[in-house]
């Protein structure tokens, strides 16, 4: 069967309840509203504040007590406190000293104002090695003085991030500025400084996430707005540069590494990839000794760099550093030994240096690699008339090893097959030549070279060398 409420039971019902809570809730609106009038109840209540950390809530309820008593010391003192918490210095001394001025022989405020003195002077000091740039004395005025004092001084932990910041110490800057930002998650400044922490551990993307929340809530703040654009600019410079590599376009590409390079030359974490890739370029434009110091750049901030070695490596054969190009691609090959690029290159500079220790006959004539054999004869003609020893009797000892080296020059690149191999970089140890190193390069043996005419004017002048003829159709000598 169903209930049935009469409409009066319906009014009843809730105005007993009313009467029923009334009797409870009467007395205690009371008490709040008698609390308003009550200065020592106020600085009760503060001080629960102060305990939950609830500091500008509290100064507003000691601000209300102090209206009703001016001469409330108690009430002096809880603010004079929270004002040293959050190093307010001027107003926290203000205030204990107005306590002081009501209860003189307060030996524990008296205490507390020393304190508050030590703080301020700490702060200013810290501001100071700031300025000057010695960064660890910042951290140790503010940690060992500053927050042992005032630990809710939002001031001093921004200052301590900044030299953090200064000091690289990154992680610290992105651990604590999490706190404060747990507490006020709309300080601009702790945006800023985390946002600028992950930017130099090259994380970009949460850094613009960072610079991006702080702009909006303050789109006209200036550090924030040039940190934002310096990284967006930043970034785009970067895609400029290697889409122009990738199209061919080197000498642009080498451009903008280098304004890149320019933005911002403390970001190193970034900078050793702008480096290495300048140097890339740098090589295949074959300008080797550009390439070497942008290498040397990225070397300096990453030691272990594999790619930024093997890179110097080449750019050093460019400039014909032949030992410095073995030793840096040795040690990279040591480092990398499944890489066949590095192994190729290695084996070129090996080549290249053992080359370089050899005779450079083509230097001995005077004559370019390129010059075809007509060159070669005509240069070593006039050349073994110039040294010829009969020709030069003052000083016979030194015309007898420049025509030495002469004809064994000749010996080479005047034999198509010889030349080829010398070029090649074989060696010429199997040929009997000693590869044109000091001493009788003809081991003792006899060696006829023929030249179609003679030389100009019939045999050398100046009679026979040796006891070997000069007709005019040819000549030989023995050594």
């Amino acid at each position: 069967m169903a209930v049935r409420f009469s409409p009066l039971a319906s009014l009843v019902v809730p105005l007993f309840f009313y009467h029923w809570c009334s009797s409870f809730l009467t007395p205690l609106v009371f008490a709040i509203e008698s609390q308003k009038n009550d200065p020592s109840a106020l600085s009760k209540r503060a001080s629960e504040m102060i305990n939950l950390k609830q500091y500008d809530e509290a100064l507003g309820v000691l601000g209300a007590a102090l209206e009703i008593d001016p001469n409330h010391s108690e009430a002096y003192r809880q603010r004079a406190y929270i004002y040293r918490h959050k190093c307010r210095f001027d107003e926290s001394e203000r205030d204990y000293k107005k306590f002081l001025e009501l209860k003189p022989k307060s030996a524990s405020a008296e205490k507390e104002l020393s304190q508050l003195g030590q703080a301020k002077s700490a702060m200013e000091s810290a501001h100071s090695y700031f300025d000057s740039a010695d960064f660890a004395k910042v951290l140790e005025y503010i940690d060992k003085i500053v927050l042992v004092f005032s630990p809710g001084c939002t001031k001093a932990k921004l200052l301590k991030l900044r030299a953090l910041l200064a000091l690289k110490d990154y992680s610290s800057v992105i651990s604590e500025t999490g706190y404060i930002l747990k507490q006020e998650e709309d300080n601009l400044e702790a945006l800023l400084l985390r946002g600028r922490a992950y930017y130099y551990l090259s994380d970009h993307d949460v850094a613009m996430r960072h610079y991006q929340k702080g702009l909006r809530l303050d789109p006209e703040h200036g550090e924030l707005k040039k940190a934002y654009f310096g990284l967006k600019n930043l970034l785009k410079k970067t895609k400029s540069a290697e889409d122009n590599l990738a199209k061919g376009k080197l000498r642009l590409a080498v451009e903008d590494y280098k304004s890149a390079l320019a933005m911002d030359p403390n970001h190193s974490s970034y900078n050793v990839n702008l480096y290495l890739g300048l140097c890339k370029v740098l090589v295949k434009l074959g300008r080797g000794k550009e390439a070497i110091t942008s290498c040397n750049d990225a070397l300096e901030i990453d030691g272990e760099l594999l790619e930024a070695l093997s890179q110097r490596g080449e750019a050093k054969l460019l400039v014909e550093d032949w030992e410095g190009a073995v030793q840096d691609l040795k040690e990279a090959a040591q480092k990398s030994p499944q890489d066949m690029a590095i192994r190729e290159a290695l084996m070129r500079a090996e080549k290249a240096l053992k080359m370089s220790k050899r005779k450079d006959w083509y230097k001995i004539l005077g004559v370019s690699k390129t010059a075809s054999i007509a060159e070669i004869k005509r240069a070593y003609k006039k050349l073994a008339l110039q040294w010829h020893p009969d020709k030069n009797q003052d000083k016979r000892e030194e015309a007898e090893a420049q025509f030495r080296e002469i004809a064994a020059a000749y010996e080479v690149l005047g034999d198509d097959d010889k030349r080829a191999r010398y070029d090649r970089g074989e060696d010429l140890d199997e040929m009997g030549m000693g590869g044109g190193g000091g001493g009788n390069p003809f081991g003792g043996q006899q060696f006829t070279f023929h030249f179609d005419g003679g030389f100009p004017g019939g045999g050398f002048p100046g009679g026979d060398f040796h006891g070997g003829g000069f007709p005019g159709g040819g000549f030989e000598f023995n050594f």
